[in-house]
């Protein structure tokens, strides 16, 4: 498997749309890099992003816990559950990424959450309730959905 892109929204320490192209530029000649910078930039939601649109779990949150938090709209999630990657505040996000699989074929896996009616915090009525996410693999090629939910992934 080869990395195409890295796209999300709203996750963690990562407000608003982000993008990071991998095939090309100089990201995409150079063959290694590293990801760098200070405390809090975004490193580590980059990995969890490519973790949770590829496998609906990322290994930063660990094994199932039955540790709960009170979401914004007080319901109680484990910590970890990947909705809590989740920008706080936000009432959607998602993390998606592009690569080259089995066949050389390229395909896109999505992850994605939102809050019931989108409402995130600072709506009048209050943050809406978090759903329970959303995943896809499609291929690029022809557009076609293989798969739609994480059971359908893992087979």
């Amino acid at each position: 498997m080869k990395i195409l892109a890295v796209r999300g929204e709203n996750l963690a320490s990562l407000a608003g749309r982000f993008e990071v192209d991998l095939a090309g530029g100089a990201l995409g000649a150079a063959g290694v890099f590293a990801i760098l910078g200070p405390t809090g930039a975004g490193k580590t939601t980059l990995l969890d992003a490519i973790c949770v649109a590829l496998f609906g779990r990322t290994p930063r949150l660990g094994s199932p816990s039955r540790i709960a938090i009170a979401d914004a709209d007080q319901s109680r999630i484990g910590v970890t559950d990947p909705r809590t990657l989740l920008r706080r505040g936000a009432g959607h996000g998602f993390a998606e990424v592009d690569f080259i699989g089995e066949g050389r074929e390229v395909y896109r896996a999505r992850w994605s959450v939102r809050r019931a009616r989108g409402r995130g915090a600072g709506h009048a009525r209050g943050p809406g309730r978090l759903q329970e996410p959303e995943m896809s693999l499609v291929r690029l090629r022809d557009g076609q959905r293989l798969a739609s939910t994480r059971q359908q992934l893992r087979d």
